[in-house]
């Protein structure tokens, strides 16, 4: 018996192993069909000479990269692409954390706000870009005679066509950050904010000191997923600018599909664009978690 008591125990083990790669592989093959392979594809594509009606026409690294680095709009799609990021992360963050800190007691008209501040993340960023972009038309909009009085467009010239967008990425994403910053908000004892008020702390005091040392993995996280999606820009941009006015609001999302599917009509290149893309997505989200890693350190 007590030879056979191992192979007993191994049995069940190997099933237990073998319904864990059973739940697995659905997951796998979704990642495998839906990143993995186009990923790989990408990387094909851009070290090969890649007409969009022609098709694979062999290997001619690394002038994709070279053409990509040279094209016109690609510098200015960059600097632009970051000034959009630095402006709505910080925009969003702190909005979100404002409102976090302002509906933090659960009450009957806190529950309204949050209720309030949370609807426009139902709406769908397209739907939301397309709402306003009939809100920002000198033409359909209810402000339009006001527009006409004082000759001012919303989307006229760079500066107020960025502004204009980022106004309505704020509307569009605060309530959503505000609940990420709530549920880290709420994980924080209320112990520690006893004793910090019996240790005289101030307000300030306790929110530099208390709040923000402790709500840094959520900051991270929100950190992280704001600059991810404000480089990934494309949807509001395409939608309300179409790059413009005078070509100055062309995301580097937007370039790629300019590359693919306007004008050059060349694959190749654009996933040249989206390589980079990707390596300095990973550098960015690298660097962030890294510094907020040193400092929780």
């Amino acid at each position: 018996m007590s030879v056979n008591a191992p192979r007993g125990r191994a049995r069940p083990r190997g099933r237990h192993a073998l319904l864990g790669w059973l739940y697995a592989t659905p997951t796998t093959i979704f990642v495998v069909a839906l990143f993995a392979l186009p990923l790989l594809l990408v990387i094909k594509m851009s070290v090969s000479r890649w007409p969009l009606l022609t098709g694979d026409q062999g290997i001619n690294a690394p002038d994709n990269f070279t053409k990509a680095l040279d094209h016109r709009f690609f510098a200015d799609s960059v600097v632009f692409t970051v000034k959009y990021t630095v402006l709505a992360t910080v925009l969003l963050l702190v909005l979100g954390l404002g409102l976090a800190l302002l509906v933090q007691e659960s009450s009957r008209w806190n529950n309204l706000l949050r209720a309030s501040f949370l609807i426009p993340s139902a709406l769908g960023l397209a739907s939301a870009s397309l709402l306003f972009y009939v809100f920002y038309s000198p033409y359909a909009s209810p402000l339009a005679p006001l527009m006409e009085r004082w000759d001012f467009t919303f989307l006229g010239s760079p500066t107020a066509a960025l502004l204009s967008t980022i106004f309505l990425i704020v509307w569009r994403y605060a309530g959503f950050y505000m609940v990420l910053m709530l549920v880290g908000l709420q994980g924080i004892p209320a112990d520690v904010f006893e004793a910090a008020r019996s240790d005289g702390a101030s307000r300030w005091q306790t929110f530099t000191r208390v709040t923000l040392p402790l709500l840094r993995p959520t900051l991270a996280l929100t950190t992280v997923l704001c600059v991810t999606g404000s480089l990934l820009a494309f949807e509001q941009f395409y939608i309300l600018t179409k790059g413009g006015p005078d070509n100055s609001t062309i995301t580097v999302v937007q370039l790629i599909y300019m590359v693919a599917f306007q004008g050059q009509n060349d694959l190749g290149v654009a996933a040249a664009i989206s390589v980079i893309a990707l390596l300095g997505l990973i550098v960015v989200n690298a660097l962030q978690m890294r510094a907020f890693r040193s400092e929780e350190s």
